[in-house]
């Protein structure tokens, strides 16, 4: 059941990223994206990595679809300018995709067995709770490192940005 839903969410994942690359409006294409981006989510929830899956959400569904979405209001794009775009990036594009074709059938070429071994796997790796165990007990400088590296360039970007009165 799980690989049958598995392929089901990569499908889906896949059918809204080449909506994405072929949609002609701009709004419907970020709106494919999104899709694609819930659709990973659900592949990382199927591989029992709940926090990827939430990250995914959140950082890439929410807040950067949500800017995407911003700029594409404020541009106002017309179907005047759609026209004024030349075949150049859909050539470059179609090269791009058939040399990550040929790099894809490379791998699968080099791959001589397919016997995977299932015994000795830890169902346990991608639990939220097992990573905030490792980051709260293992790595607690690094992390509280990182959180005043990060409460130190917000106290920056707001002085910079800080009108003088």
């Amino acid at each position: 059941m799980d690989q049958i839903l598995f392929f089901l969410v990569a499908f889906l994942a896949v059918a809204s990223a080449v909506y994405f690359v072929f949609a002609r409006n701009p709004l419907y294409a970020v709106l494919s994206l999104i899709v694609t981006m819930f659709s990973i989510a659900g592949m990382y929830i199927l591989l029992n990595a709940q926090f990827l899956a939430i990250i995914q959400i959140i950082v890439y569904a929410g807040a950067i679809m949500v800017l995407f979405l911003y700029i594409l209001m404020m541009l106002n794009l017309n179907k005047e300018d759609e026209s004024k775009k030349g075949n150049t990036l859909k050539f470059v594009g179609v090269f791009t995709a058939g040399l990550l074709l040929i790099g894809v059938l490379g791998v699968f070429r080099g791959v001589q067995d397919n016997h995977i071994v299932v015994e000795n796997v830890d169902r346990g790796v991608g639990l939220t709770k097992n990573l905030g165990r490792l980051l709260f007990n293992e790595y607690v400088l690094p992390f509280e490192l990182a959180s005043i590296l990060i409460l130190a360039g917000i106290v920056g970007a707001v002085l910079i940005g800080k009108k003088d009165l």
